[in-house]
């Protein structure tokens, strides 16, 4: 991972929460902590100068408030901090092209707007370059611990999920942790079915074991790149974020791949990180494709 990691902070719990997670990151992989609180004016009737002026020293001495906090409990981290004025998505989006990982709390209830409302998460996550961890207010420390493992959902080849399980061989490594490779796979209706598929599927002796067989490839670089790394290979019939989800109370954190798709009202992320970001109570890491 280059870049440092990057908070989003603004002021509720479920922010204060990923400031947290993001902090003990950076110091298990030696990187900078950066914080970034994406400001904008809240002009009312009488407003003039003076207000902007104070508002922004708030929101200014808030951040600061929060970073301090972070750097007492982490003397050895680096932070520095960042208030820009704008709008949450440009602000974050413009921070992960900068960041190795961005990192948010995945909901936004309190006395300031939170990032994660609605269509402003989903933007964010469909386009940020680097990969986005989600963190819920009730996350603890405690849940980072031996026995609680990395879950990653793999599919398609071996390239196709190559920068998901490159994080969360990455992230396993630097914690201690195991790596559960998770393929969910259903039947195929009757008329997908061609002479080479067909031909695959027989030679590898059927369905269940193509699949297992499959998700093994893709593994493999993966295994020689970090042999000390343990690995639970799990592959199961179903929906992919049905089965994802049934192995998350085991999980420390869940890393799912990102194929953004475009329509008339914007960005929007696939309904398997979708389920999940919705549903796991562990936090979950969003990791774009190449």
């Amino acid at each position: 991972m280059t870049g440092p990691i990057t908070a989003g902070v603004d002021g509720t719990d479920e922010s204060l929460a990923a400031l947290a997670w993001a902090a003990r990151e950076a110091v298990r992989r030696d990187l900078g902590l950066r914080v970034v609180h994406a400001w904008q004016f809240q002009p009312n009737a009488a407003a003039d100068v003076a207000d902007r002026e104070a508002q922004e020293r708030w929101v200014g001495d808030s951040v600061r408030q929060a970073v301090a906090e972070v750097a007492e409990r982490h003397p050895g981290l680096t932070v520095t901090t960042e208030v820009r004025e704008g709008g949450p998505v440009g602000t974050l989006v413009a921070a992960a092209a900068e960041a190795g990982l961005l990192v948010l709390g995945s909901r936004g209830h309190g006395p300031v707007v939170g990032f994660l409302l609605g269509s402003v998460g989903q933007q964010v996550i469909a386009e940020a370059a680097c990969p986005v961890v989600l963190v819920r207010a009730g996350d603890r420390p405690s849940s980072e611990v031996a026995g609680h493992e990395i879950v990653v959902g793999q599919q398609g080849g071996p390239e196709d999920s190559a920068p998901a399980l490159r994080f969360a061989f990455e992230t396993a490594a630097a914690r201690g942790a195991a790596v559960r490779a998770v393929r969910a796979w259903t039947l195929p209706p009757v008329f997908a079915y061609s002479p080479g598929s067909l031909k695959l599927l027989d030679d590898a002796g059927g369905l269940e074991p193509y699949e297992k067989r499959a998700l093994a490839e893709a593994l493999e670089p993966w295994r020689e790149r970090f042999p000390d790394v343990p690995v639970v290979e799990h592959v199961e019939m179903g929906s992919a974020g049905q089965v994802l989800l049934s192995v998350s109370g085991r999980a420390q954190l869940m890393v799912v791949g990102r194929r953004a798709h475009r329509t008339a009202v914007g960005a929007r992320i696939g309904s398997v990180a979708h389920g999940v970001l919705h549903h796991a109570d562990c936090p979950v890491a969003v990791v774009p494709h190449a």
